[in-house]
């Protein structure tokens, strides 16, 4: 009888993580790597958030909680989706979890049952297809690819539906990809979600306020309202807040969905941290004037990047619409060499090239369903950006 189960072995370790990992470990080793595969800002937390955490301690706020929230934290919550996406949600009908992932894993372990299909649009961040896998579904993966945005279109949806499609997952702003769907791209696909009410809707908002250009942010069941019953929106503090380690993320959604989440979570982790939730309270209820310096940071940065990418021989670096990611495509690097004599026959033998001869840590495309293209994240300061780009741009002229 073997060890690890069928399930298990159905899935694989986060590319993300792996590569992050294995660029720590080339630094320890003494090389010079930069580092552009975490997704990550490199602002700290703001203070007053800090500041929260802190009284949580000093006033013993360290003990278990309700299961998915305490109720302070779920009306900041119910506070944030009225004032900010005109969704109106009783307290029955949040759910708060560590991390986005475990909401997003935790709605999937609910409600999938073997044979239950899961429209996943590609490029996709790396843990959808695999967390379906885990909850006993089948991913339904539908490439988006440059010449659309990578933005799915409402043919695409209309053709992957079947009678065994469950979830559809949604993210917009795009990890890795940082397309954004326009309010008239989003109602598209609603009309067609809107004839098939057997499907559920995932929508992963995790980037909605790291958006550029004037870019409007608009949810499924805000521009759809007929979708609210079968919605789940999903949110967190982690990136807009630069509280990844902290570890909040959080839906709203109908109550018998909720209810069968908080289930989950009872038998697994139980609440999330009590201070952490507490310092959540804060950044929803506090002031949000630094946002407004992060994004102006972030779509600097974005474009300097986007800038010196597309000076590099065979990329081509579409300019994203939010989040702090870019996802630019090597079809001209295919097939040729390196000068270690590594033949660059896809993007994740660039990527593995890359990083030995050019110290540079990238996300290559496949990781994220979508070929041939890599994924840079530009959550970091603009010298080592430069730094890193410049070095793509001399592996890029080197090959032959």
């Amino acid at each position: 009888m073997p060890l690890l189960s069928a399930t298990l072995n159905r899935v694989k370790p986060s590319p993300t993580i792996a590569m992050t990992n294995l660029a720590l470990e080339m630094k320890a080793a003494g090389r010079d790597v930069i580092g552009l595969s975490a997704g990550e800002p490199d602002f700290d937390t703001p203070d007053h958030i800090k500041a929260a955490a802190k009284r949580a301690i000093d006033d013993g706020r360290t003990k278990y909680t309700a299961v998915d929230g305490i109720p302070e934290l779920k009306q900041a919550i119910r506070d944030k989706f009225r004032r900010e996406n005109g969704l109106d949600y009783d307290a029955t009908q949040i759910s708060v979890g560590t991390g986005g992932k475990q909401v997003l894993f935790n709605a999937l372990t609910a409600t999938l049952d073997p044979g239950d299909e899961v429209i996943v649009p590609a490029p996709y961040w790396v843990s959808y297809p695999d967390m379906v896998l885990l909850a006993g579904g089948m991913p339904v993966v539908v490439e988006c690819g440059i010449e659309s945005g990578f933005k799915m279109t409402p043919a695409q949806l209309e053709a992957a539906i079947t009678p065994k499609t469950k979830w559809l997952i949604f993210n917009s702003p795009s990890n890795p990809t940082g397309a954004g769907y326009t309010r008239e791209e989003l109602k598209g696909l609603t009309d067609v979600l809107m004839r098939h009410p057997h499907v559920w809707v995932m929508s992963d908002d995790m980037y909605e306020h790291l958006v550029f250009d004037g870019f409007e942010f608009t949810t499924p069941a805000q521009v759809e309202p007929g979708l609210y019953d079968r919605t789940l929106t999903v949110n967190g503090v982690s990136k807009a807040y630069s509280m990844t380690g902290w570890r909040i993320g959080y839906a709203g959604g109908p109550a018998e969905l909720i209810a069968g989440m908080r289930k989950v979570q009872s038998q697994s982790t139980s609440n999330p941290c009590s201070i952490s939730q507490w310092a959540a309270v804060e950044a929803l209820n506090g002031r949000q004037d630094f946002l407004d310096d992060f994004r102006l940071a972030f779509a600097r940065r974005r474009d300097m990047v986007v800038r010196m990418l597309n000076a590099a021989e065979g990329v081509t670096c579409p300019t994203p619409d939010g989040a702090f990611y870019v996802y630019p495509s090597i079809t001209g690097c295919i097939g040729k060499t390196a000068p270690g004599g590594t033949v660059i026959t896809d993007d994740q033998t660039f990527a593995t090239a890359l990083l030995e001869q050019s110290g540079v840590a990238v996300v290559f495309g496949a990781a994220f369903g979508l070929s041939p293209n890599f994924r840079v994240s530009y959550a970091t300061s603009d010298a080592a950006l430069t730094d890193a780009c410049t070095r793509i741009q001399t592996f890029c002229a080197d090959l032959r």
